[in-house]
């Protein structure tokens, strides 16, 4: 599990394509801490370490997971989002993610606002229904709260700090990115469904 709160902001260091694919990341973090076999929040994606060495460390992609997510988009030098799992403890400063990416959204606009920027997603309509304003969403693994809802769009302010420390700094409209609906909001829907 993990909070949506982005702690390192790595890059893709080289990609191969094997059975899986496997993908190595430039890092921040120190890898001596990692135990192979933790999970790691990879913009949104929740992956497991199978291997590291200094300032780096390496993860194994399915095809579903290539699929499923911005990761078949990925090359060298691609930034990523970094998150390590939660301990008991731990400051839950975003919201509870799970690090199962439930769609890929486009960015469709990004406006200045004050010193913020406003950034509008345009999500698949099978996942439209779980976004919610006021709500939370994460976008490449980074907690969001949403503003506005308007069909299958909604839109977010990414305050400086967060342009700084994440992705979202250097996206462009036209974008593609991983969303996580609130877990909260996939129970709900589920038990109101009609038997």
């Amino acid at each position: 599990m993990f909070s949506g709160i982005v702690t390192d902001m790595g890059t893709v260091r080289k990609v191969e394509h094997t059975g899986d694919t496997r993908f190595e990341f430039a890092t921040h973090y120190d890898t001596s801490t990692f135990e192979i076999g933790a999970s790691i929040c990879c913009s949104g994606a929740c992956m497991t370490v199978i291997d590291k060495g200094p300032g780096w460390f390496a993860i194994s992609a399915s095809a579903e997971s290539l699929a499923c997510t911005t990761m078949g988009e990925w090359k060298e030098g691609t930034p990523v989002n970094f998150e390590r799992s939660l301990k008991m403890g731990d400051e839950m400063g975003g919201h509870i993610v799970s690090g199962h990416v439930d769609g890929v959204a486009r960015i469709v606009a990004i406006t200045p606002e004050g010193e913020s920027l406003r950034f509008v997603f345009e999500v698949p309509a099978a996942i439209k229904r779980y976004v919610a304003s006021k709500g939370s969403v994460a976008i490449d693994g980074i907690s969001l709260t949403v503003n506005e809802v308007e069909d299958s769009r909604f839109g977010v302010n990414i305050i400086p700090h967060t342009s700084q420390v994440t992705t979202l700094g250097r996206k462009k409209v036209g974008d593609r990115v991983n969303v996580e609906i609130d877990m909260l909001a996939r129970y709900v829907a589920r038990l109101l469904e009609k038997d």
